[in-house]
């Protein structure tokens, strides 16, 4: 087994392992997060020397695939119709306040 990433936490090392599991590649996890209730460190993700180079392409092609998804900010965002309503509902209530505050 030869080291593939140093992750920071046990939850962390098993949702990798869990996404080269599902690609087939045989992983270990060892470091101090590991099986404990409680996260003591990093832990490192080893996979066997053949599977090394498919392992750093799933890894690589998640990233860029992260990269593009839309996590909804940014100028594609849409405002729902409800927030529009409710601040306008806001905004004629202030100024119906204030008109009846002057006469």
């Amino acid at each position: 087994m030869v080291p593939l990433a140093r992750v920071p936490s046990g939850f962390h090392a098993r949702v990798l392992a869990a996404r080269l599991g599902s690609e087939g590649v045989v992983t270990q996890l060892r470091g101090g997060g590991v099986d404990g209730p409680y996260p003591m460190g990093a832990v490192e993700v080893l996979v066997d020397e053949p599977d090394l180079a498919l392992a750093r392409e799933l890894l690589l092609v998640d990233e860029v695939e992260s990269a593009f998804d839309d996590d909804g900010e940014g100028p594609g965002r849409v405002v729902p119709v409800s927030l529009w309503f409710a601040l306008l509902l806001v905004l004629a209530l202030v100024v119906q306040a204030y008109a009846s505050a002057v006469a």
